[in-house]
């Protein structure tokens, strides 16, 4: 049998790193590509296709990098497609890696991997092949967000919290809007992870908001699990998003949800919280006004997320994967 040649170097904490890492604790059998050019860089493709060349085994990349050679035994991951669905998240370089080199891989590697039922559509329509070829793997809740222990404890008050990272389809723009136009107690905070930008500092001097918006910086998962369970809820009206992490990472915590209608997230949040418009300013806000006085739906939504959050576990995803691998290799 062939053994799986993984590309470690997605390893992180957040996001596609968080997604590698967590696969990788669960196959201890990989080989794993530790060094080289970092996985985003545009070189990449020519190293990947030079390692390769030297190694026997069937190539698993994690993330959006892929050989020019060797796809009848690489096995690549398209978590979404926001870089061409998103125009401010693309650009020049971008589509051509995706027209020229990422369509391809989609073509011609053994199999596609992805995270929701969303962007496997996406993918399909996009690269013009068979749903066969891609397979929904999920996303999982980290070990952090299930112990409520020891935690680390914030003192913000009462606080909305918003999961964030300042680009244009996290819709920070209309969340400040919205939490401004919202019936809600002036004492009530709205607390974002990351730091601000200039665009977003001059709108909330603009809203006169400055005492009530409070930037946590970056935060590491300990931390923005406590978040999660000292908030009122999560308010998360993305525009986009080929999964939606910080959906379960919330109702794991037994914090109820505010999301959006659109792309992956009423797959992920079921009927577990209150899907808006992300695109209705004045829907976001009654939103907010109807969870914060009403504590009988908010009981009714942490009961039924910790129910859906059960869904999305790494050990369902890391099986699927290595099952899907495991086939392949024979």
């Amino acid at each position: 049998m062939a053994r799986i040649i993984f590309d470690a170097r997605w390893i992180g904490e957040h996001g596609i790193g968080r997604f590698a890492n967590e696969v990788s604790v669960r196959n201890k059998g990989f080989l794993k590509i530790k060094n080289g050019l970092k996985p985003t860089s545009p070189f990449d493709v020519f190293f990947i296709t030079l390692y390769l060349a030297f190694k026997r085994g069937v190539y698993f990349s994690p993330g959006y990098n892929c050989p020019l050679l060797f796809l009848n035994r690489s096995v690549i991951t398209i978590h979404d497609l926001n870089h061409i669905d998103i125009e401010h998240n693309s650009s020049f370089l971008k589509k051509i890696y995706y027209e020229f080199v990422m369509k391809r891989a989609c073509k011609k590697s053994l199999k596609v991997l992805t995270v929701s039922n969303f962007s496997k559509r996406r993918i399909c329509e996009w690269a013009g092949i068979s749903s066969s070829r891609v397979l929904v793997v999920g996303n999982g809740v980290s070990e952090e967000f299930l112990n409520t222990e020891s935690r680390v404890t914030n003192s913000e008050g009462e606080y909305i919290l918003v999961v964030s990272n300042r680009k244009k389809h996290k819709n920070e723009s209309r969340i400040l809007s919205a939490f401004h136009m919202a019936n809600i107690p002036p004492s009530v905070k709205l607390v974002f992870t990351g730091d601000p930008d200039e665009s977003l500092e001059n709108e909330i001097k603009r809203k006169n908001l400055q005492d009530r918006v409070i930037f946590k910086g970056r935060v590491g998962n300990s931390e923005l699990a406590s978040l999660y369970t000292e908030s009122l809820f999560l308010l998360f009206p993305s525009l986009y998003e080929g999964f939606g992490l910080p959906v379960i990472e919330a109702m794991s915590s037994g914090t109820a949800v505010i999301t959006s209608t659109t792309t992956s997230l009423p797959e992920v949040a079921g009927d577990a919280a209150i899907l808006v418009d992300p695109e209705n300013t004045e829907e976001i806000a009654l939103a907010i006004g109807n969870l914060y006085y009403n504590p009988d739906l908010k009981k009714e939504l942490i009961e039924k997320g910790f129910i859906q959050a059960k869904k999305f576990t790494w050990e369902k995803t890391a099986g699927l994967i290595t099952n899907c691998l495991n086939n392949l290799k024979k």
